[in-house]
Order: C-alpha cells, then structure tokens, then sequence
C-alpha cells in the first residue's frame, strides 16, 4: 500500500481537480503574522537594554528604548484585530475557528507530551494549535502586566510587584518559546514558503495535513 492510501488520501481525481497547489494563507493572514512577527522582534530587542545594564549602556537613550517597548506592546493585538474586522477576514475567522477545534488524537497527543502520533493531521499539527493558544493568552497578560507597569499611578505596590514578576518570568518564556517557533520554521521550508506565497502543494498536504485535503477536495 503507497504512503499516500495509507495516511487516508483522497483519489487522484479528486486531487486534480484543484490543480498541483492550495491556498494555506490568504493575504489578510499573512499580513497579520507578518505584522505581529515584526512587533514580537522588536519588543524582544528592545527588552534587553531594559533588562541588562551592559546592553543600555551600549545602546543608551532608555527613555526612547522604553517608548518603543511599550508602544508596540500597546499596538500588539492591533493587526490581528484589523485582519479579522472586514469580509477580507473570512478566512482568518475560519481558522482561528479551526485552530480552536481539537480531534481526538490531538487530544491523546496531547495528553501524552506529544509522544504519540498523529495520524490524520489537520491544516494545522497539534503543536500549532498550542503555540497559537500559549500566543494569544501571552499577548493579553503581557499587555495586562505591562500597563501595570506603565501606567502604575492608580496601582497600590503590591499589584506592581506582581506584574514585575509576571512580565519578567513570562517574557523569558516567550523568547524561549519563540526561538523554538522560529526553529522550526527554518528546518520546515516548505510551510515557512507558505507564509509568504500563500501556497502550499497538494503532495505536502497529503503528508503533512491530510485531513485538510480531504475537506479541500470534498
């Protein structure tokens, strides 16, 4: 049996009949994560002269490096909330719909630290869909503990305290946790060419995400 049949493939026919491509990404999509990639860089560099003496006393002008911190913190949720506002973000909100949505082997893989494998994979794995999930809960508590950090007028100490504590643990992770991200990106070239031509081919989704293709094929 080909590797093809046995992951579930949908008949030749049935392929053809959307030509040798797919669209992954439309360009609201890609715009927004390329949007958000740019202020998640730029929030990281800006991050360490404010955390490391050595690296503000090489770049200097703390108050301009702060500005910057906090203003693309602020505009952070801006390009996703732009992408899904419009009709032009019809096939975002039907992703994030999707991203939302586990089967049964996501769950199990889950449950098992990712040790078990997945069959039937979706448009997008199991681990994208908890990285999307770890993003969207780390922009809101970041932009929640940074206000706080901001604008800590009306805040007693202890609040302050706490979201000192929570911006730097959870900053830390998020670099980490990004790093990986950007890893496995370079090491995929042909889903990291998808977020920049939109196209995937249906060979790569009969392998990568054969559940998708089923319903792209009907």
């Amino acid at each position: 049996m080909s590797d093809a049949s046995a992951a579930g493939a949908p008949a030749p026919a049935s392929i053809a009949a959307h030509g040798t491509s797919l669209v992954r990404f439309d360009v609201a999509e890609r715009a927004a994560h390329w949007a958000n990639a740019t202020l998640f860089l730029v929030l990281i560099a800006t991050a360490l002269p404010l955390y490391f003496p050595s690296i503000e006393a090489a770049v200097g002008r703390r108050a301009l490096v702060a500005d910057i911190h906090t203003w693309c913190g602020v505009a952070l949720p801006v390009p996703l909330a732009v992408s899904l506002a419009g009709p032009w973000g019809a096939r975002l909100r039907h992703d994030l719909r999707r991203v939302n949505r586990w089967s049964a082997e996501e769950v199990r893989w889950l449950r098992s630290f990712g040790t078990r494998r997945i069959t039937r994979p979706d448009k997008f794995s199991a681990g994208q869909k908890l990285y999307a999930a770890f993003t969207a809960g780390a922009i809101l508590v970041m932009l929640a503990s940074g206000s706080v950090l901001r604008w800590f007028g009306p805040f007693p100490l202890s609040f302050r305290t706490g979201a000192t504590f929570v911006h730097d643990v959870l900053a830390t992770v998020i670099v980490v946790v990004v790093s990986a991200h950007v890893a496995l990106a370079v090491t995929h070239p042909t889903a990291l060419r998808s977020m920049v031509t939109g196209r995937v081919s249906t060979a790569w989704a009969r392998r990568h995400a054969v559940a998708w293709l089923d319903e792209q094929s009907g």
